[in-house]
């Protein structure tokens, strides 16, 4: 299994990781359309979201079979089968599948690393389970 590891107490937040998320999924420097959401807390430490690619229950709800998981174990939304009827979003219980208004499908962390590698204070690691 393939996932993203979070270290909220290491995180700075200094939001790179939601540039280079935005920029290598949607070819743009946008936060909104970060599949990762670094918000800080009332008591100024940084909160982490981003999919954990275990509950699997969007994979479960999804009506027409749009999720699946990956040979790696990371859930993955096929475009050309979702229908945008956003139960998937709905269901994720810590908000990690996003969307925005306009959009046509939802999106979320596929765990591929490039915000672990661009991370200057290591709040985040690609970890690959047996």
């Amino acid at each position: 299994m393939k996932y993203l590891k979070t270290y909220p107490e290491k995180c700075i937040g200094c939001m790179q990781c939601m540039d280079v998320c935005s920029e290598t999924f949607f070819k743009e420097k946008n936060r909104d359309k970060s599949s990762i959401k670094v918000t800080k807390k009332e008591d100024n430490s940084w909160d982490i979201i981003v999919c954990n690619q275990k509950c699997r229950l969007c994979v479960a709800e999804c009506p027409v079979k749009a999720l699946s998981v990956s040979k790696q174990g990371v859930v993955l939304l096929n475009k050309k089968i979702c229908v945008g009827c956003l139960a998937c979003v709905a269901v994720c219980p810590i908000d990690a599948m996003m969307w925005l208004e306009g959009m046509e499908n939802p999106f979320k962390c596929v765990a591929c690393g490039k915000c672990a590698e661009i991370c200057p204070s290591g709040a985040l690691e690609i970890i690959e389970e047996e």
